[in-house]
Order: structure tokens, then C-alpha cells, then sequence
């Protein structure tokens, strides 16, 4: 795998189990996972540019995927914006293209395999 140091952070209040999963499958296959939680959007991309990170991975429930192109357009004006946003959660497929077209690399949906995920992380590492 490529991506060395990744982000993982919910975007909402609540926490999820699933990014707790998906942050201990990349730290055992040898990623430096920085669990962030529940964290604002500006918040999430300043860690990102301190951090140096290959990836920030974006977890949602409900309406809060709506925040994930606000991450794109705080890294973009930090001159970060090679940084690549993947959502996985849930979002109604018709706000998919609005989020692709914001800048967010990929989104995945409940059920995705922590295999699939890996995949994903690793074809859209910067």
C-alpha cells in the first residue's frame, strides 16, 4: 500500500464504529492512522496540512456529508489541495455528483468491505 499517514474523522456530532474499524484494518496493514472523531471541517484540514497526510477518509451519517466540500475548499486555499477526500457513509445518490464535482475523490457506501476500502484509499493515495 502506498498511503503512509491518513486522517480519519466523522463529520457530525456522533461517533461511529465503522471509521473505528477502517482506522485499525489501515494500522495493521502498516498505515499511520490520526483518528480525529468528531471534528469541524476546519479543524479536520489544518490537521491534514500539520500533519502531512496522504488521505483524510470522511465518515457521515445523515445530512452532514454536506460539510465534506467545505474540507476541499479550506485545504484548496491552504495551496493543499492535492490532499485527497474520500467519503464513506451515508449519502443520497443524488447529492453524489454535487460532492465528485466539489472535489471529494470517491464515496462509498454502508457495506463497503474493509477490503474494498483499502482499495479505494490506495488507488486515490496522492
Amino acid at each position: 500500500m502506498r498511503v503512509k499517514r491518513v486522517i480519519i474523522a466523522n463529520l457530525g456530532k456522533e461517533e461511529h464504529w465503522s471509521g473505528m474499524f477502517c482506522a485499525r484494518t489501515l494500522r495493521d496493514a502498516g498505515v499511520e492512522v490520526i483518528y480525529l472523531g468528531s471534528t469541524p471541517p476546519e479543524s479536520i484540514a489544518d490537521a491534514a496540512v500539520q500533519e502531512d497526510v496522504d488521505m483524510i477518509l470522511l465518515e457521515t451519517t445523515s445530512v452532514h456529508h454536506q460539510a465534506a466540500p467545505e474540507i476541499v475548499k479550506i485545504l484548496r486555499g491552504q495551496e493543499a489541495g492535492d490532499i485527497p477526500v474520500v467519503l464513506g457513509g451515508e449519502v443520497p445518490p443524488e447529492d453524489v455528483p454535487k460532492l465528485m464535482k466539489a472535489g471529494i475523490v470517491r464515496i462509498f457506501g454502508p457495506g463497503t468491505s474493509l477490503q474494498g476500502i483499502i482499495e479505494i484509499i490506495s488507488a486515490h493515495a496522492r
